[in-house]
């Protein structure tokens, strides 16, 4: 664990979902620990920022390899912390590997000067340009959905931009980013200027209170007390929350592909997350066969957390015991309302909940319109494209969506009229991995936006103008002291460029 160690008998112990026996135990610490911990990390950025691009991009490739050469054990402790089948488990370190080749690539492209035109005929004898310094320290606060990736997504565009980074995980799983962490820290011989302190509710305040720059995932509730602490302390803040992703399929879509991603997208990582599919709208004429198809895929899922390399589970437990319940209470209350469970609906072993499939649904029930962050798929029957559209919209929620039809141009018009921050065209979660466009919510699920190209970097800057003067006079027309025919003729000068008519350039 980097940072000091906690005061005794102030420690937080890990367990595995799948089997509750405990795997490791990490630090919780206080205020004036992790105060420390900044103090340390911005002594050291500026000399990490001095690197440049490059050099700082030399250092993440050199962290790169080290992850790989490390990856079952790393990957052996994400399972273990959050009770993961072993293919999701896996995906953590391709967004690593994306993440980190992306950046590192275009990081002098995307941090180089900008050359800007002057705006007016005065302005034309200076040069302008815009240049970019990062925040000194950005902290970057994670759930426990994702480990490895949720922080890597992240931490690479600030790291890259030249800031320090104190990083706070989820004290649920704490235990592959510590270790992640270490590597740099202790592996590669990079400066100290990645930092993971762990703790809970207090630990995450602290780490607000020490930096210039907040980058947040989580919950709604958490996210808006984050950014009224933001702007108190006036530094800005990327929160990216939760979401209720709607997918829509119009009656001529390819209905196996849609099945196919209703299921990879709402049962990935047993449901949680954040841009995973929460709830499914499908016109009348094909609503029979696609629930048929997605219920016997549902059925056949695998559930367990196999062996590490094996590969023969689909989705493993849930993480922790209050979310199993949050979606209980979700079936139960759908069912209440006059839903049915076609398969599932039922806690399994550990925090397993079964994957399930819910029709007959409507808008009155609480799952499908709070977050569910579980494994179940609840599916609409629809009368035509406009109802659906009005239904998808119809949430507190805009993060991700997906749109499901053969028409092109009709999936074109449509996404315009979705209101979220993404829109996959026949495909589930994709357009949050597209590492060149943004990643962000509208409504209650977010404030600004991940990845984005240049953006995914840019938005742990602080942007600098810089005029510059081509020719050195010893005075300006409008400086000291002003002489009449001086000030005349430069009025009469911006009325005669300024001006859109002969009229009012004369002054007549």
């Amino acid at each position: 664990m980097s940072g000091p160690a906690a005061v005794a008998g102030r420690a937080l112990a890990v367990h595995c979902p799948a089997d509750g026996r405990r795997i490791g135990e990490v630090p919780d610490l206080g205020r004036d620990e992790i105060a420390a911990v900044c103090d340390d990390l911005r002594r050291a950025q500026p000399e990490w920022e001095a690197l440049g691009p490059r050099g700082r991009s030399a250092h993440l490739l050199r962290w790169l390899d080290w992850l790989l050469d490390n990856e079952r054990r790393l990957l052996e402790l994400v399972q273990q912390e959050t009770g993961k089948s072993w293919a999701d488990a896996s995906l953590e370190m391709s967004v690593a590997v994306d993440v980190i080749n992306y950046f590192t690539a275009n990081a002098e492209a995307f941090l180089a000067d900008r050359k800007v035109k002057p705006a007016g005929v005065a302005n034309r004898v200076r040069r302008l340009r815009v240049q970019v310094r990062p925040h000194q320290l950005v902290g970057l606060i994670t759930p426990w959905n994702g480990p490895l990736g949720g922080p890597m997504m992240d931490v690479v565009g600030a790291l890259v931009a030249g800031a320090a980074v104190v990083s706070k995980p989820s004290e649920v799983t704490p235990l592959a980013w510590a270790e992640a962490v270490r590597g740099w820290r202790e592996e590669i011989g990079a400066p100290p200027v990645l930092a993971a302190v762990t703790g809970g509710g207090e630990a995450g305040a602290a780490v607000v209170d020490q930096v210039d720059m907040v980058m947040f995932t989580g919950s709604v509730r958490t996210g808006r007390a984050i950014a009224v602490r933001c702007a108190e302390r006036l530094i800005p803040c990327s929160l990216e929350l939760g979401g209720k992703d709607a997918m829509i399929v119009l009656a001529d879509a390819d209905l196996e592909r849609a099945a196919n991603a209703a299921v990879w997208g709402g049962m990935t990582n047993s449901g949680q997350a954040c841009i995973g599919v929460e709830r499914v709208y499908v016109e009348a004429p094909v609503y029979d066969r696609f629930v048929a198809m997605v219920t016997e895929r549902v059925a056949a899922l695998r559930q367990g957390m196999d062996a590490p390399g094996s590969f023969t589970c689909d989705i493993g437990s849930m993480v922790t015991p209050a979310q199993v319940d949050i979606v209980e209470e979700h079936v139960k209350d759908a069912v209440a309302k006059g839903a049915r469970i076609l398969t599932g609906g039922h806690r399994t072993p550990g925090n397993g909940f079964a994957p399930t499939v819910l029709v007959d649904v409507d808008h009155s029930m609480r799952c499908m319109r709070e977050e569910t962050f579980g494994p179940t798929l609840p599916i609409m029957k629809v009368a035509d494209v406009d109802e659906a559209i009005a239904l998808a919209n119809d949430s507190d929620y805009g993060l991700s969506s997906s749109l499901f039809t053969r028409d092109r141009d009709r999936a074109d018009r449509l996404s315009r009229r979705i209101e979220a921050g993404s829109v996959a065209i026949n495909n589930a979660m994709v357009a949050a991995f597209q590492l060149p466009v943004p990643m962000g919510g509208w409504k209650n699920s977010g404030l600004g936006t991940r990845f984005g190209g240049a953006q995914g970097v840019l938005k742990y800057c602080r942007q600098q103008s810089v005029v510059e003067e081509r020719f050195s006079l010893k005075s300006e027309p409008l400086w000291y002291p002003v002489v009449p025919w001086r000030s005349r003729l430069i009025s009469r000068a911006v009325r005669l460029l300024g001006a859109h008519d002969w009229r009012r350039r004369l002054g007549s």
